[in-house]
């Protein structure tokens, strides 16, 4: 089986404005809690292409549908991006969205505008060619998943009811189809200390002091996790203290830990490393709750504790990627990628709803000075995600 023509036909025709609503993407600023104005966009972008339904929900996240069907598909994509403190360095400015060298350049090109906008023409192009006999298509652009990957998406089914047959989170992969991605704990170890006047330490007890052995333990620790397999890792990536004054012994003190878990580890053995890194310290640790509000004023509570996945190989979403993917690029994948970084898929996945990623650009250029994503990607995206429907 070969492209369906009408996809082909539409996909040609629909290119200047996708790439145009993608450049238009990257000139609107959205950092995290900030992304009013590109929901905005999105909805009238959605709107102008005729979809049947276009609505914010109370989340801040933009939702399109499609047909009317029995059987829900879902595409997902984030619309915040993560900010630019070095817009001086970058080779073009950075919310330009200015083609080069056969790319958009600028902050979310790659992580995810270009595959977001991919995703609503993929849709249009579906509608248009009459792909959507007994489907419903959604497809969304959800807000502060950087700082709270799948609350978003948890709020708007909890919200709308909406429970898809398949979802298809369209993060970044270089337009390779992405079976999975690793899980994350994320950490807060507190010590408590005695305060005391600086002239006269003996009378107290720094919490820094007693925090100084654990950081030792989590350093050997990630060398430990880094040779073992299945491999992992683990940082401190925050460090805070509560003093009286600065002339005070330190009565408490914070660090944040990240924590990669790959396929075959369990949140169990993470939970153990936990108790082992404090044991005989007299520090407690917790899950690294964090707490968010949304640009529409809805407050986000994120609990980042998630397992692996990985969707089997013989699994019918998987098998109809692969059908679409030959239909698109003429012959069938050569490989398969596994995201070493946490999407929106934690929700879906957690849910029991098949799930699995396809996005244009490259993913280590996320959040990096110069991201850019090549045009030709993009346009190749749209073309799967519609050949991904019909399949479906």
């Amino acid at each position: 089986m070969v492209l369906n023509e009408k996809i082909s036909a539409l996909a040609a025709k629909y290119t200047a404005d996708l790439v145009a609503f993608c450049q238009k993407a990257v000139q609107t600023r959205s950092y995290s809690n900030q992304e009013g104005d590109m929901v905005t966009l999105a909805g009238s972008k959605m709107r102008e292409l005729g979809f049947d339904e276009v609505f914010i929900d109370s989340t801040g996240n933009v939702v399109g549908r499609v047909g009317n069907g029995s059987r829900i598909i879902h595409f997902d994509s984030h619309l915040d991006t993560v900010e630019v403190d070095d817009a001086d360095l970058w080779q073009v400015p950075p919310f330009s969205g200015e083609i080069y060298q056969g790319s958009i350049w600028g902050r979310g090109s790659v992580d995810m505008k270009s595959a977001f906008c991919a995703s609503v023409f993929g849709a249009a192009v579906a509608k248009e060619a009459g792909l959507l006999e007994g489907k419903t298509v959604y497809v969304t652009g959800t807000v502060c998943e950087e700082y709270c990957d799948g609350e978003n998406l948890k709020m708007f089914y909890e919200e709308t009811g909406i429970r898809p047959d398949y979802c298809i989170i369209c993060e970044p992969s270089d337009n390779i189809i992405t079976l999975g991605h690793t899980g994350k704990a994320q950490i807060r170890v507190k010590t408590k200390g005695v305060s005391a006047h600086g002239s006269a330490p003996e009378k107290g007890v720094n919490a820094v002091y007693k925090m100084a052995e654990i950081i030792t333990r989590v350093e050997k620790l990630n060398q430990k996790l880094m040779t073992k397999s299945p491999r992992g890792t683990i940082v401190l990536s925050d460090i805070s203290c509560v003093s009286a004054s600065l002339n005070a012994v330190p009565s408490e003190c914070s660090i944040y830990l990240d924590r990669r878990i790959n396929l075959g580890d369990t949140l169990d053995n993470v939970r153990r490393e936990m108790d082992e890194l404090v044991e005989g310290t007299g520090a407690e640790w917790e899950v690294g709750t964090l707490r968010h509000t949304t640009w529409k004023g809805k407050e986000l509570i994120y609990e980042p504790m998630h397992a692996p996945w990985k969707i089997e190989e013989n699994h019918p979403l998987k098998l109809a990627f692969d059908t679409a993917y030959q239909n698109v690029f003429g012959s069938p994948p050569e490989r398969y990628d596994f995201w070493d970084f946490g999407t929106n898929a934690i929700t879906p996945v957690s849910m029991g709803i098949p799930t699995i990623g396809f996005g244009p650009g490259e993913y280590k250029l996320a959040h990096m000075r110069d991201e850019h994503c090549e045009i030709s990607k993009i346009i190749d995206a749209c073309r799967f995600y519609a050949a991904v429907i019909e399949v479906i």
